[in-house]
C-alpha cells in the first residue's frame, strides 16, 4: 500500500469532514435542539451547490458572493418546510420530504442538466492556491506552495469556526435561549407567551442555511455540482452527531456539543476512507453510513438496559 497515497486520502477525507461539518451543525440544530429529524436537508445541500455552481459559471459572479447566495436559498428551502409544518400543521417530518421532493426538480430547472463542472473558473479554494502560488515565486519561499487540499482544510476549519462562535453566541440570547427551550419543553414555554411557531420556523432557516453554504462549499471544493449530491446528507449528519456524541459525551458545555459535531464529521470521513483503502466497494458506502448510525443508535440503548437489569437481582435492587 502506497503510505503517501494513503496519507493524502486521509488529508482529503479531513477536509472534506470539515466542510460537510457545516452542514452537520445545521443538523444538530434540528435534532438535538428542536428534536427534528430534518429531510429538507437532503435537498438543500444539493440547492446550495446547484445555485452556487450556476452562479460561478453561468454569471461569472465571484465564489465568495456565491456562497452568500447559496446560503439564502438554504434558508429559503428551510422556511418552506418551517411554513408547511407551523403554518399548515404538516408534521414535521413529511414537511421535509415535500420539501425535499419539490427541491430535486427545483434544483435541476436551476442547473438546466444533472451537473455542472466548475473545472475553468475560479473558486475561492483555487483562488487561494494561486494567490500563494504566486507568493512562492516572487519570494522564492516554497513552503508557501500549498494543495488545493491543504487550503480546503484551512478555510473549511476557519469557517467551522466562526459558524460555531455565531451559534455559541445566537444561542446566548432571548430568542435562542426560547430556540433551545422549544425543543425541551414546547409546552412550557408557550405558556411563558413564546409562539413556538416562530422559533420552529427560525430554527428551520437557520439550520437549511447552513446545509446551503456547506453544499456550496462542497460545490467548490470537489469542483462541480450535481443532482445527487445531497443524497443521504440527513444519514451523514445523523452519523456524525451520534459519533461526535460519544467521543465528546463527556463534555457538557453548549460549545463543546457544537465542536463534537464537526468533529464528528471528520472521524466519520476518515473512517469511510479508510474502509475505502481497504478495498470496500465505493457503492456500500451507504449501506456502511446506515449501519454506523443503526449501531451508534442501538448500542447506548441496550448499555442501558444491560446495566438496569444487572441492577436487580434475585433479593431486589442493589441501589
Amino acid at each position: 500500500m502506497n503510505v503517501s497515497g494513503v496519507l493524502l486520502a486521509m488529508q482529503g477525507a479531513v477536509s472534506q469532514g470539515v466542510l460537510w461539518g457545516i452542514m452537520v451543525l445545521g443538523v444538530y440544530i434540528t435534532y438535538k435542539i428542536l428534536d427534528i429529524a430534518d429531510l429538507t436537508v437532503d435537498g438543500s445541500f444539493a440547492l446550495g451547490g446547484c445555485v452556487c455552481a450556476v452562479f460561478v459559471v453561468e454569471k461569472g459572479m465571484n465564489p465568495l458572493l456565491a456562497l452568500v447566495i447559496a446560503t439564502i436559498a438554504g434558508m429559503l428551502a428551510g422556511a418552506v418546510t418551517g411554513i408547511l409544518h407551523t403554518l399548515f400543521d404538516i408534521p414535521a417530518i413529511l414537511a421535509g420530504i415535500l420539501t425535499q421532493i419539490g427541491l430535486w426538480s427545483i434544483n435541476l430547472r436551476i442547473m438546466g442538466k444533472s451537473n455542472v463542472p466548475l473545472l475553468k473558473v475560479d473558486t475561492i479554494f483555487s483562488r487561494i492556491v494561486d494567490l500563494f502560488a504566486g507568493l512562492s515565486e516572487s519570494t522564492g519561499a516554497q513552503w508557501l506552495g500549498f494543495r488545493q487540499t491543504s487550503v480546503s482544510l484551512v478555510i473549511g476549519i476557519l469557517i467551522a469556526v466562526l459558524v460555531i462562535v455565531f451559534l455559541y453566541w445566537l444561542f446566548g440570547t432571548e430568542i435562542g435561549c426560547a430556540l433551545r427551550a422549544t425543543g425541551n419543553n414546547e409546552d412550557m414555554i408557550r405558556a411563558l407567551g413564546v409562539n413556538t411557531k416562530i422559533t420552529k420556523l427560525l430554527a428551520l432557516t437557520i439550520s437549511n442555511g447552513l446545509v446551503g453554504l456547506s453544499g456550496a462549499l462542497v460545490c467548490q471544493s470537489q469542483k462541480y455540482a450535481d443532482i445527487g449530491m445531497g443524497t443521504g446528507a440527513i444519514v451523514i449528519g445523523l452519523a456524525a452527531i451520534v459519533i461526535g456524541d460519544v467521543l465528546m459525551g463527556r463534555l457538557k458545555s453548549f460549545g463543546s456539543k457544537l465542536t463534537s459535531a464537526v468533529v464528528g464529521s471528520v472521524v466519520y470521513f476518515l473512517i469511510r476512507a479508510v474502509v475505502l483503502q481497504l478495498g470496500m466497494d465505493a457503492n456500500d458506502m451507504k449501506l456502511l453510513s446506515a449501519v454506523i448510525v443503526a449501531l451508534a443508535l442501538c448500542i447506548p440503548v441496550a448499555v442501558g438496559k444491560w446495566r438496569i437489569w444487572k441492577s436487580y437481582s434475585e433479593e431486589g435492587p442493589t441501589c
